[in-house]
């Protein structure tokens, strides 16, 4: 188990237009003024879960050991649905037990799960529409001053997961999915650097085909610097994974692509 230190790491989908992260800083600083926010992101399309395990699962890693990451998007706020304390051997996270967590639970080693139910770790409130502000705040603030994952609940095994699909073998072509579109509309997949050997050394060559939406890409691109306007191209991005883009454009648009949608190489 990590030893907590006083970064809290904040994801969620509230924008910075409402009280609404604001809020959940005053009362991490409340418990401990000493705590040092990070903001990942408060940009995440309205309750999409999906969207926000990719978001930290690109970004956790990069913070030190015993970083307190805070994920709040979360469509069953007020429902029967569990708060999460989550400790892995680097890292402590809390997020509802909505599948958000999904990527953590399959990378990260000496996984402990619990449930959040000390009410201790709660501010009282007349409504339950804020469990972002009302219980994930301090509960994140109180890891940071010291308190033990043993006192927050009971251990459980039964948390939700997200179907993570993995690229298969369809006859002659890999099949992967688009699993994020950044904000200048490329679009990220599952498929790596390992999935574009395999295919090199199936097909016994060594140029590859993408194809999405209709449309072939021919071989892989280095930069985006390489590509050209209007086109689209295909390059492996600084986290290893295949990304479709268009030079100062939006691929998204272009072609018309979202999240979920089928990409394969050849």
């Amino acid at each position: 188990m990590p030893t907590a230190i006083s970064v809290i790491t904040l994801l969620t989908d509230f924008g910075d237009r409402d009280y609404f992260v604001a809020s959940m800083k005053g009362v991490i600083l409340g418990i401990n003024p000493q705590a040092r926010i990070v903001d990942l992101s408060h940009a995440i399309t309205p309750h999409q879960v999906e969207e926000a395990a990719y978001l930290i699962k690109a970004s956790y890693q990069y913070f030190p050991d015993g970083t307190v990451h805070m994920a709040v998007v979360d469509p069953g706020v007020g429902s029967a649905r569990r708060p999460l304390l989550v400790t892995t051997s680097r890292h402590f996270f809390l997020a509802p037990d909505n599948g958000l967590l999904s990527y953590i639970f399959q990378e990260e080693t000496g996984i402990e799960v619990r449930q959040i139910e000390n009410k201790q770790y709660r501010l009282d409130s007349e409504g339950a529409t804020f469990d972002g502000r009302d219980l994930f705040a301090p509960a994140a603030a109180w890891l940071t001053k010291g308190q033990s994952p043993g006192s927050y609940g009971k251990l459980i095994q039964d948390y939700v997961t997200l179907p993570l699909t993995e690229p298969e073998w369809q006859g002659s072509v890999l099949a992967g999915m688009i699993v994020y579109v950044d904000r200048f509309g490329n679009l990220i997949s599952n498929l790596t650097p390992f999935h574009v050997k395999e295919v090199q050394g199936r097909s016994r060559r060594s140029d590859i085909s993408i194809r999405l939406g209709g449309v072939t890409i021919n071989g892989l691109v280095r930069s985006y610097s390489q590509g050209e306007a209007i086109v689209p191209h295909a390059l492996i991005n600084s986290n290893g994974q295949v990304e479709v883009f268009i030079k100062e454009g939006s691929a998204a648009e272009t072609l018309n692509i979202s999240r979920g949608e089928r990409i394969t190489l050849a």
